[in-house]
């Protein structure tokens, strides 16, 4: 066996991380998982009814038909010695107990937003700054028709630190999903290097 092939081949190994997709209830997280996903994305997704009024979150009639139960998944190789595991969160309040383990072993995560109810972000947001020492970086998800707001104004809505990447993104659009799970990484890995076996990542340009 060509040894000096054997090494070529090694070299291509690729390294697996872990991204988690977080959010409030609403914002995104599965069309975004889905969109970008190699494999058929796996959605744990329940219908909503009436009984959950009071208990659940709800968005205006019309735009949401089911909610996520326990989590989205999907894998996406970034580069061919980057493969992603996408888990995105639950958005409803009672599965939040979900989240750490959800996070747990996660290279970072990606926070979407909608500024059409900003509010539901503040949760997620909070979490991450202050109850996981996860990198993240927040996504202002652009739905169809509304309004494009200055960044530096949702970061001030968000109150948001000057050090957390603030990009926007169309989950629906394979190319913005993709560009926002590649400002991730580069984040990441410009706080802290990844070594693989016997090799080191720079940030992605």
């Amino acid at each position: 066996m060509d040894s000096s092939a054997s090494r070529s081949d090694a070299d291509l190994l690729a390294i697996s991380a872990k991204i988690v997709v977080a959010g409030g209830f609403g914002v995104g997280k599965t069309t975004f998982v889905g969109s970008v996903s190699e494999v058929p994305p796996l959605s744990n997704e329940a219908w909503m009814t009436e009984a959950g009024a009071g208990v659940d979150e709800l968005v205006p009639p019309g735009t949401k038909s089911t909610t996520t139960v326990a989590m989205d998944f999907g894998r996406i190789t970034l580069r061919e010695d980057l493969l992603l595991y996408l888990f995105g969160t639950p958005g409803q309040a009672r599965f939040w107990f979900l989240w750490d383990d959800l996070s747990r072993g996660a290279l970072g995560a990606v926070v979407l937003v909608d500024t059409s109810r900003i509010d539901q972000s503040f949760a997620a947001i909070n979490y991450f700054e202050n109850d996981s020492e996860l990198p993240f970086i927040v996504a202002v998800n652009q739905f169809e028709g509304m309004p494009v707001h200055d960044l530096e104004e949702v970061r001030d809505a968000l109150a948001l630190s000057p050090d957390i990447p603030l990009v926007t993104c169309d989950a629906r659009d394979p190319k913005s999903a993709v560009a926002t799970l590649q400002e991730l990484v580069s984040h990441t890995l410009s706080l802290a290097v990844v070594s693989g076996p016997g090799r080191e990542f720079a940030a992605l340009s």
